[in-house]
C-alpha cells in the first residue's frame, strides 16, 4: 500500500494559506504539480498513491473514476486561484505525474493545462512535462499533447534488460522506451527525459550498462537514474523478506552509480543533480529545481504535496475523498505544516546539497561548518568551490550524499 501521509495541523476547510505565505512571491518562481493517480498494473517496487481500476471498485468508485477526474482536479486549479488571489505569478513549469498519466486521453490532459492557462497564465517559456508510460502512447497522442502545449516528456524505461523489468512487473518491452524518443522527436517535444533504475535483484554490471547505452543511443537531452529503493509493503519487499530474490547490497549501488557517472559522461551529459544528467543547460528539470531551491509549486490531486512561502499542505489520498472534497466546495487537503526559520535552513541544506552547485557556507552551524572542512580534507567536498564560500559534492562526495548532509546539517 502507499506510505501513510504526515501528521501535520488541520487544513482550513477553504484552503486559505497564511498572510505571509505570499510575501516576497514575486521574487520566487511558480509551479504546479498535476498528480494522476492510475495505473494499468501495479508495479511490484512502487509505493506512490496510485490506484489500479480494480481497487476503485466498489462505493465511491464513480467519485474516483478515470472518465471525469479531469474535471475534478480543473476544480483543484480554480481553488488555487481562489487562495493565491491577486498574486500576478505566471506558471513557469507544469509537471503531470502518477501513476500513469497518459492512460487519460491527451485531449484530458490538455483540458487540465488549458485550466492552468486561464486562471494563471502560463510564462512564455514556460516548461511543461507529462510522464508517460512508454505502451501508453503513440505518435498520435504525442502530436496531440504538443498541439495541447506539453513541450517536455518523460518516459519510464527503467531497463533495457526484459528480466530486469520482469523483476520491478514492468509491462513495456525492450526497445519501446528508445522508439519514444524518436516519436516524441517527431512530434515536435524539445525536451525528452528517460527514467532509468539500478540496482534491481538480477541485474548485473554489463545490464546495467547495456541500459544505459541504449538510452543515450536513443537521444534524450536528460536522462535520471534511480537507485532502487525496496519500500515496506510493495509487492517486491515481500519477495525479498520471503527470500524469492536477493536484496541488492549498498556497494553495488555504488558501483552502478560510478558506471551511470563514466558512461554518462562520456555520451556527453553532465550531471546538475546526484541522479539527474542533461547535455545542456536548457535541458536541466526545471520544475524539480523548484523544488531543490524551496521555490513555490502547487500540487493537484489525491495526495499530492505543496509547498507555497513556508507552508507545505498535502491533500487527502483516495481519489474519491478527493473528489467528494471539491465537489463539496472543500479544499481536499488532509494538513499542513508552517516550516520554522530552522526548518527551512535544514531542508536548503538537505536539497540543494545534492545540486552541482552546491549550497552556501553560510547556511552551516559553526559544527556543520567543522563538519565541511572535514569533509574537504576527506575528498567529499571540493576544495575550490568550498574556498569560494559553498559546499559542492565531489564524486565520492555523491556517492555518500546522505552521510555528508546528515554531518552538515548538525
Amino acid at each position: 500500500m502507499p506510505s501513510a501521509l504526515p501528521d501535520g495541523e488541520p487544513m482550513p476547510e477553504d484552503g486559505a494559506l497564511p498572510r505571509h505565505a505570499l510575501t516576497g512571491a514575486a521574487q520566487r518562481p511558480l509551479g504546479f504539480y498535476l498528480h494522476v493517480p492510475y495505473c494499468a498494473t501495479r508495479c511490484g517496487y512502487c509505493d506512490f498513491n496510485t490506484y489500479t481500476a480494480g481497487e476503485l471498485r466498489g462505493p465511491g468508485g464513480v467519485l474516483a473514476s478515470r472518465e471525469n477526474y479531469a474535471d475534478t482536479l480543473v476544480e483543484e486549479v480554480r481553488l488555487a486561484r481562489k487562495v493565491l488571489g491577486d498574486d500576478p505569478r505566471p506558471v513557469e513549469t507544469v509537471f503531470v505525474g502518477g501513476g500513469t498519466p497518459t492512460l487519460l486521453p491527451a485531449a484530458d490532459l490538455g483540458r487540465m493545462l488549458a485550466a492552468l492557462r486561464d486562471e494563471f497564465g502560463l510564462a512564455p517559456d514556460a516548461e511543461i512535462t507529462t510522464e508517460a508510460n512508454p505502451e501508453s502512447v503513440d505518435p498520435r497522442y504525442l502530436a496531440e499533447l504538443r498541439a495541447a502545449g506539453f513541450n517536455r516528456v518523460s518516459f519510464g524505461m527503467q531497463s533495457a534488460r526484459q528480466h530486469v523489468l520482469k523483476i520491478l512487473d514492468r509491462t513495456h518491452t525492450p526497445g519501446r522506451p528508445e522508439a519514444c524518443v524518436a516519436e516524441a522527436r517527431a512530434a515536435g517535444f524539445a525536451h525528452v527525459n528517460l527514467d532509468l533504475i539500478y540496482g534491481t535483484p538480477g541485474e548485473s554490471d554489463d545490464d546495467w550498462r547495456a541500459t544505459l547505452d541504449a538510452a543515450t543511443g536513443a537521444g534524450p537531452d536528460h536522462v535520471s537514474a534511480y537507485a532502487l529503493i525496496v519500500e515496506e509493503g510493495t509487492q517486491l519487499a515481500r519477495r525479498i523478506r520471503r527470500g524469492e530474490i536477493p536484496m541488492t547490497d549498498d556497494d553495488v549501488h555504488a558501483d552502478r552509480y560510478l558506471i551511470a557517472e563514466e558512461r554518462l559522461t562520456a555520451a556527453g551529459y553532465s550531471w546538475y543533480e546526484v541522479s539527474n544528467w542533461a547535455t545542456t543547460e536548457a535541458a536541466r528539470c526545471r520544475h524539480n529545481e523548484l523544488y531543490w531551491t524551496g521555490a513555490d509549486w502547487w500540487g493537484a490531486g489525491p495526495g499530492a504535496h505543496s509547498h507555497v512561502g513556508g507552508v507545505r499542505w498535502w491533500n487527502v489520498k483516495h481519489p474519491a475523498a478527493y473528489a467528494r472534497a471539491l465537489a463539496e466546495g472543500r479544499s481536499p487537503g488532509a494538513g499542513r505544516e508552517l516550516l520554522a526559520d530552522e526548518d527551512r535552513r535544514v531542508e536548503r541544506i538537505l536539497l540543494e546539497l545534492r545540486l552541482a552547485a552546491g549550497c552556501p557556507l553560510s547556511l552551516l552551524t559553526p559544527t556543520g561548518a567543522g563538519a565541511a572542512a572535514r569533509a574537504v580534507a576527506d575528498g567529499l567536498l571540493a576544495p575550490g568551490p568550498y574556498e569560494a564560500g559553498r559546499a559542492v559534492l565531489t564524486l565520492r562526495g555523491r556517492l555518500l550524499a546522505d552521510a555528508v548532509v546528515r554531518d552538515l546539517v548538525d
